[in-house]
């Protein structure tokens, strides 16, 4: 796979596909720019090489339709001003004005192409749609680590129609932490995976299993795996069609001599709300129409102890439903624990790292990836279409 540094990119029309779909609020303004800033390097780079650049991205579900509150135009004029220079917003992403546009670019100029999901020839993969989308450019730079598990045409089927193609800054940095966690890591290496679902990590669940010495489950699949074991865990919420599934996977963890840690005292509340009556038991003591929703204090120091020697640790999925301030509190902790620990920590998907945002540990983690489905992909094991396009 290519980097941006083996290409020569001077004077070269470069079409880079970066991940700007970011969160806004109802005024149109950006509230977590982690992937802008987080593809900074590139585009610096690019302009520094005398590249004439231009960005496709896309923003929400327009579902193949013109909708106008997807449209980039405030993600261009944030990048602007970062940048500190012009980021022009093109009509469309393919055509005759895209053209001409792309045609009066100068030498270290950028231009942003509007939303490639007003197509919907974009989410299918379309070879005709990618190839127009090509038809602009000398390099392909694919800089978008978080929708490289998507077969889409801007990401796989463009690659086919463009000579020269690389990975940006990010999506290099990306693969060379995952392969320093899970592919070489330092030992002991732990896994925590929290969430809502079991199902959703079932795969990453059987495939870290060979790779992790422990493992760390919270959050509401923990649920399932307590229920698997026998406990009442009253109206918390479980996956009831996957207990076999969970016992199944104690059971291979035990044959192949991983340590698997659950909760052993939760915060339970009579109700899922900011106002509702919540109190510390343990998972034996759940009661009966209440549902658990963080790991308690006991849970904290015992998953604290599993991680003091740690070497490594991959963390995917929250231990509670941090956003309501009463059941954030075990995801914090760990959050602290993680941050001060001497471990290589890389931490991947959406409430992770928000949650590490909100900690104010950040700083403090070796590496936040800014892919969560394309993370928890390479965690079971499977190859990325955008990275297999690239090779």
């Amino acid at each position: 796979m290519k980097t941006l540094r083996d290409i020569d990119l001077t004077g070269k029309k470069v079409l880079v596909r970066v991940d700007f779909n970011v969160p806004m609020n109802e005024n149109g303004e950006i509230t977590d720019d982690l992937r802008i800033r987080t593809v900074l390097p590139t585009l610096q780079y690019l302009v520094a090489q005398k590249a004439r650049v231009i960005l496709c991205t896309h923003m929400g579900r327009p579902k193949g339709q013109r909708v106008e509150k997807y449209s980039l135009a405030p993600i261009a004029a944030y990048i602007a001003n970062l940048l500190g220079q012009p980021v022009p917003l093109a009509p469309d992403c393919i055509g005759p004005e895209v053209a001409t546009l792309v045609g009066g670019l100068r030498d270290g100029e950028l231009l942003m192409l509007e939303n490639l999901r007003f197509h919907p020839q974009e989410e299918k993969n379309d070879p005709e749609f990618s190839k127009q989308l090509a038809a602009v450019a000398d390099v392909y730079v694919n800089d978008a680590f978080a929708v490289s598990h998507r077969a889409h045409a801007s990401v796989v089927g463009v690659t086919a129609f463009v000579k020269e193609k690389a990975a940006g800054f990010l999506l290099q940095k990306e693969m060379e932490y995952f392969h320093r966690a899970f592919d070489n890591p330092q030992r002991p290496l732990v896994a925590i995976v929290g969430g809502a679902k079991v199902s959703g990590k079932l795969e990453a669940l059987q495939n870290m299993l060979a790779r992790v010495d422990r493992m760390i489950i919270g959050g509401a699949m923990a649920n399932t795996f307590l229920k698997s074991l026998g406990y009442d865990v009253g109206a918390s919420k479980v996956e009831n069609d996957l207990l076999d599934k969970a016992t199944d996977l104690l059971t291979q963890a035990r044959a192949k001599k991983v340590k698997v840690y659950l909760p052993v005292d939760v915060i339970a509340a009579d109700r899922f709300a900011p106002e509702a009556v919540c109190k510390q038991v343990t998972i034996q003591d759940i009661p009966e129409n209440w549902m658990a929703l963080d790991i308690g204090p006991a849970s904290v120091i015992c998953f604290n102890e599993v991680l003091a020697d740690a070497k490594t640790i991959v963390w995917n999925g929250p231990m509670g439903a941090f956003e309501m301030d009463a059941f954030a509190r075990g995801t914090m902790a760990l959050a602290h624990t993680v941050a001060a620990s001497h471990a290589l920590s890389v931490t991947g998907g959406g409430d992770s790292n928000a949650a590490i945002t909100l900690s104010g540990e950040a700083d403090n983690i070796s590496y936040m990836s800014t892919g969560g489905g394309a993370f928890l992909m390479l965690m079971e094991g499977k190859e990325l279409p955008g990275i297999m396009a690239l090779t």
